[in-house]
């Protein structure tokens, strides 16, 4: 149980927001039953140190602050409503299947376009912030960083960390409450239970309207196809198929019997930032989870149809990244000429990932099994990795 000082109170992070910006219609609130659900969880077992209470504050505070403020700019600009934004393609799988580098690599092509990282810390412009030059939130994105890689070094081999590189839009639709987002940054299973039970698509239907104005930020997209990705599109599959139902579903592959254990030493490092908790309780968190993810997924799966997927493994992005790529792009119907051939060589030129350190990580270390994992995940490995090496 938290401290009586460190205890979350919803009305208190809502008025801080209105404080910060001045502002107080947040539009419709329906993120208030999430809210308030997230505040009870966090309050009850996320263990946070004073640090990261202060930091989770802020990340809360700050998602209703841009809120407010897009509010406030389409209430002065209502043309915003106005933009025409194509979704292209969605990256769903498991986590730690290579599709940050993947989304990265097909964003550079031209005539695609993504949610940077910076843009998803504060999808809203800073009140002092010129159009076009958003030199404010870079600056806080990037201490963002700074901050994440002197409490948790490790994260550098883990996951690349830039500020305008394309990201997840769960970043943005965590500051709804909604998403695998928020129980990915603060240890609340409880929360994670009652958010399997939610309608998450009213976060897709405000990421819609953000799309639109970040692209009315940002004219020069206009025109662009957007393509989105996420490791939360896994267990709510259905959701984003529905609110974009003309993006191709791009789901990345790799065997479980990695990805449990890198995607939890991920959590690990992701929870140290705010909060203390052994590996071993991670684990008998996250190991579960992912099998309920993984689950949920099939079935999801079998009721949209196959053809709206399109399947891309691991070890091919590693012995190929740009003919995976193309792909991709000709199934979005984006015809692959030497311009495009010429922007997936110059991004991965300067992205291999032997740039960074390297990721280590263990069965033993998290007390996991791996015969346990190969039975949890049985029917999705024989369907999409031993069926690859036969």
């Amino acid at each position: 149980m938290a401290s009586h000082a460190s205890i979350f109170r919803a009305e208190d992070l809502l008025q801080a927001a209105r404080t910060r910006t001045g502002l107080s219609d947040f539009g419709d609130m329906w993120f208030l039953e999430p809210m308030k659900h997230y505040v009870a969880a966090a309050n009850a077992q996320a263990r946070l140190t004073p640090e990261g209470f202060a930091g989770q504050t802020e990340v809360i505070v700050k998602g209703l602050a841009s809120r407010l403020r897009m509010i406030e700019d389409i209430r002065q600009h209502p043309e915003i409503k106005d933009e025409q934004v194509e979704v292209a393609g969605i990256i769903l799988g498991l986590p730690r299947t290579g599709s940050t580098i993947f989304h990265r690599l097909l964003a550079s092509a031209p005539g695609m376009t993504a949610i940077r990282w910076f843009e998803a810390q504060n999808y809203a412009p800073f009140p002092d912030e010129e159009p076009g030059n958003p030199a404010g939130r870079r600056a806080y994105a990037q201490a963002m960083i700074d901050g994440w890689l002197q409490l948790s070094p490790e994260l550098a081999s883990i996951h690349p960390l830039d500020p305008e590189a394309p990201d997840e839009e769960i970043l943005i639709i965590g500051q709804l409450f909604v998403s695998t987002m928020v129980e990915a940054m603060t240890f609340v299973p409880s929360f994670a239970d009652w958010l399997d039970t939610y309608d998450q698509s009213h976060g897709h239907e405000d990421l819609k309207t953000i799309l639109k104005y970040l692209q009315w930020q940002d004219p020069a997209r206009r025109g662009c196809k957007w393509i989105l990705k996420s490791p939360s599109n896994l267990p709510y599959t259905e959701v984003a198929a529905r609110a974009f139902p003309g993006a191709v579903l791009i789901m990345t592959h790799r065997d479980p019997l990695d990805v449990v254990p890198s995607y939890i030493s991920m959590e690990c490092a992701l929870y140290k930032l705010n909060s203390h908790h052994s590996d071993q309780e991670v684990a008998q968190f996250w190991f579960p989870r992912l099998t309920r993810w993984i689950k949920a997924f099939e079935a999801a799966r079998a009721r949209i149809g196959e053809e709206r997927f399109i399947d891309i493994d691991y070890r091919e992005v590693a012995r190929n990244p740009l003919h995976q790529a193309e792909r991709v792009l000709a199934r979005m119907g984006i015809p692959v000429d030497a311009r495009i051939e010429a922007g997936l060589a110059e991004f991965m030129a300067g992205n291999t990932r032997e740039q960074r350190p390297v990721h280590a990580y263990s069965l033993d270390r998290f007390g996991l099994d791996e015969a346990a994992i190969a039975e949890a995940f049985a029917d999705y490995r024989e369907r999409f990795i031993l069926e690859k090496t036969a």
